[in-house]
């Protein structure tokens, strides 16, 4: 299993990496459209479709926002969309952790499949956008994703004894979760430093909440930490919920997609939205 894991992660990264620091858009957008369209494949899945009406609706997403790319969507101001996917998701984390398991089962089936692919629809839009934005931005967004969930593993390891929602992921305990957040604020604070010293840019996520002074930053970083949270725990509900443990296999050792996106979801389009208002 691990060696299957590491083989997957290098060579996710041996693509990911070149499009990423690429000097144009296209390589970058391309492959996460490539990412997106099997997520939206395995929601589909998730919510109860067959494995051809799966994979149609994965490549109508990709093909809806290709076409919006084509047609110049990705440089548009999207600010209203924002604000409002941004209150959408707090609405539904909160009803959706808040019912439980059993409660997912009830909402009516097309409403959570459409729902599902409209938000990974936009959570790849908030994707290319903060790429367009700066590299700085979109790195220090995944970043803070990434060092939340580390830092609360670690943290929950070590000193996990109350556990956080034993109904839908048992393995996260509050004491995980304050952990992700102080790793989080050890992350901004060092980039922060990073930024006076001279070493980085300025238009980091962290850089742009502080010049609205900690009052402002402070909880915006609790929230975001928050909701990385709420979109692992969001997943792993419609997981029990249909039964399975993983959202697919498409990437050995790791699962699905949708396993390895699950937190990034929620957090891209908060994070566009906090940065552009």
């Amino acid at each position: 299993m691990l060696k299957q894991r590491v083989i997957t992660a290098v060579v996710l990264l041996a693509i990911l990496l070149p499009a990423l620091f690429h000097s144009s858009i296209a390589p970058f957008a391309g492959f996460t459209l490539l990412l997106i369209v099997a997520a939206g494949w395995e929601w589909a899945r998730l919510n109860g479709c067959g494995p051809t009406v799966a994979r149609l609706l994965g490549l109508g997403l990709g093909a809806v926002l290709l076409l919006l790319w084509l047609v110049g969507g990705l440089a548009h101001d999207w600010r209203p969309l924002w604000l409002a996917v941004g209150g959408l998701w707090l609405a539904l984390a909160a009803v959706m952790l808040w019912r439980g398991v059993a409660g997912w089962g009830r909402w009516p089936a097309p409403l959570r499949l459409w729902l599902g692919l409209f938000l990974l629809a936009c959570a790849w839009l908030a994707l290319v956008q903060a790429r367009l934005q700066s590299l700085s931005f979109l790195l220090s967004v995944l970043l803070l994703v990434w060092v939340a969930d580390i830092a609360a593993y670690a943290g929950g390891k070590t000193l996990g004894r109350r556990k956080l929602a034993p109904s839908i992921s048992p393995g996260k305990s509050w004491e995980g979760a304050v952990s992700g957040l102080l790793g989080v604020l050890l992350l901004a604070s060092g980039w922060l430093w990073a930024d006076a010293a001279g070493w980085g840019d300025g238009h980091s996520l962290y850089a742009r909440l502080a010049s609205h002074g900690w009052l402002v930053a402070l909880p915006a970083l609790l929230g975001l930490t928050a909701m990385s949270v709420a979109g692992d725990l969001v997943e792993s509900l419609v997981k029990r919920s249909a039964g399975v443990k993983d959202s697919s296999q498409l990437l050995p050792g790791h699962g699905g997609v949708l396993d390895r996106v699950d937190a990034l979801v929620p957090v891209l389009p908060l994070a566009m939205m906090l940065s552009t208002f």
